[in-house]
Formats: C-alpha cells, structure tokens, sequence
C-alpha cells in the first residue's frame, strides 16, 4: 500500500487524467477500500483541490475548476518531451500562446536537474524554427474544443465557410487534427445528420459546451487520413486514384498524409489517393515516389502520362 503522501499525489493524477471516477474504481487503483478514498479526497479538498463527489449508486468524483493547479509528476524524458514541446509552441499556429510558453519554459527550467536541462538547452541551440504561414486559432476555442472530445460533449459555436458564408452548428465533437498548418476538428453535424470537417481557426470564438452524448461509430478507423482525403477533395481541381505496385509499408515513409492517403490492395499493391491544382506536378509527384505504377483516374492525368510515355519511348530509341 502506498504512503498516504504519495497516494494523494497518486489520486490526483488519476483524477487528471479523465473527467469522473466512482469510488470503486478509484480504490480498485489506488488498493485502497472506498472508505479511504473518501478520506483522501478530504485531504485534498483541505489543501484546496476542489474535488467534486456525486452520491448514490452511480456517483463518483471529479477535479473541478480550482484557483491551483495540481502538481505533476514528471520523469526525466518527460520532462524534456514537454520543455521540447514548449519551445516549438512559440513558433506555432496557436494565437498568443508564445509568450505563455516562453514563461512556462522558464519556470520548468528553473526546476529541471542540470543534466536534463543540458539536454533541452542542447535541443534548443541546435533548433531552428520553419516560421509557419497557416492562421492562428484562438487557444481557448481549442482547449474548450478538446475538452468536449475527451468529454464526450456537444459544443455550438458559429462557423465561416470558405465562401464567407456564416451558420450556427451543433455538433458532437470527436477529434482534432493538426497538419502543421491548420487545426481541423471532426465531428457530427447534429442538425445536418452527417460528419463534417470543420477548419477551427474559422470557428468564432468562444464555442460553448453542451449536454452530453454517446459517442457513434467515427467517420474512418484513420482520422488524420480522413481529414486529409477531404482537405483534398475541397482545395485540388485534380483527384487521383493511382495503383502503386509496391506494398504499403515500402511506400508509405515518401507519401506524407498531407500529400495522400495509402490503402493496402495486396502484399504487393496498394492504392494512393491524392490530388493536386496541376497536372504536370501531380504526374511528377507520383513518378517520384520511385514504383511502377498505374493511374486509374483522372481522364487528364491518365492521358499525360501516356504522352510522357510516348515522349520518353520515342527519346530513347
């Protein structure tokens, strides 16, 4: 059994890591008996961690908005994974957030052991940022977003389209997805009955949550490539569907998911779906990926390659 110190510290991560807890499962992993749970939540509640308790058979606690923050726990590797994580947010596409995390970096440095902070200092030195050129998203739009995907809570919020068509939605959000430029949130359109892609920095901001729901069965097992599939459906003229002879797993480290999306036919074909504004690029793209290949749509794409084909047959002869 763990000393009581350290069993707070142990409840207050678990009370972190998700919304509510019943007593059971709480004593299930701390190995403690409810009793006790009910003892340590005092403990905390007096030194001012406002932990919330519902009665009855399905009651249970939750870590409710307090004026402290609780402690965290971090080994070493953690402890670089977020000061590295912290210095690249102040290059990032999150509005107002650089001076935040340039104050929050130095507070963990100041605490971090010398070794380790050698080690972030190092990675900082020999780190130049790529200044990025996506929008800005409002960071509390997205932190109420995020909490409403792990919540499993409706949000409403008013969205621009890409036309600068303004609507109120109601949706049931289930993941984000960052692509380096922009953030998109995917979710199901309540009023529309249907799942959308929503790009969030055109999201006006504050969203607002809303009552619970059941989480339904997401749109794709591969999120980040759905999201990917429809970004190019909507900003390329040209899509294409292309046989690669070459397994997915060979193929997959030169197609990034910002460029296309891969599904496996065989061991030793797969399909990639990408697109792109210009036909001459999207042929070289696809030549570059360095496989035999055979495009099967568009009618444009499948007949420059053919003249390319002529062309170079006729060059070597």
């Amino acid at each position: 059994m763990l000393e009581t110190s350290a069993r707070l510290l142990k409840l207050l991560s678990l009370l972190q890591t998700r919304r509510d807890w019943s007593g059971c499962e709480l004593a299930e992993r701390l190995e403690v008996g409810p009793r006790t749970v009910r003892r340590d939540v005092e403990r905390l509640r007096r030194l001012g961690y406002p932990v919330e308790a519902r009665p009855g058979v399905a009651g249970g606690y939750r870590l409710g908005a307090g004026a402290s923050l609780p402690p965290l726990l971090l080994d070493e590797e953690e402890a670089v994974a977020v000061a590295v994580g912290l210095r690249t947010a102040v290059s990032g596409g999150v509005a107002g957030i650089e001076e935040t995390s340039v104050r929050a970096l130095a507070k963990l440095e100041q605490v971090l052991p010398s070794g380790v902070r050698r080690r972030v200092n190092a990675v900082g030195a020999a780190t130049v940022p790529y200044p990025g050129h996506g929008p800005a998203v409002d960071p509390e739009a997205l932190a109420v977003i995020a909490g409403a995907c792990r919540d499993h809570e409706r949000v409403r919020f008013a969205y621009r389209s890409h036309d600068g068509t303004s609507s109120r939605r109601l949706v049931e959000p289930h993941r984000l997805v960052h692509t380096g430029r922009r953030w998109y949130l995917v979710a199901w359109d309540v009023e529309r009955d249907a799942w959308r892609t929503f790009r969030v920095d055109r999201i006006a901001p504050p969203p607002s949550p809303d009552r619970r729901f059941v989480p339904r069965d997401p749109p794709a097992e591969d999120i980040a490539a759905y999201v990917a599939r429809g970004v190019s459906a909507t900003r390329d003229r040209y899509q294409a569907r292309v046989i690669l002879r070459a397994p997915v797993a060979e193929v997959a480290p030169r197609v990034p998911p910002a460029a296309g999306t891969l599904e496996a036919i065989d061991a030793r074909s797969c399909l990639l779906l990408t697109g792109a504004d210009w036909l001459g690029g999207l042929a070289i793209y696809i030549a570059d990926i360095g496989v035999d290949f055979e495009v099967l749509e568009p009618p444009e794409l499948i007949a420059l390659v053919r003249r390319l084909a002529d062309r170079f047959a006729r060059a070597s002869s």
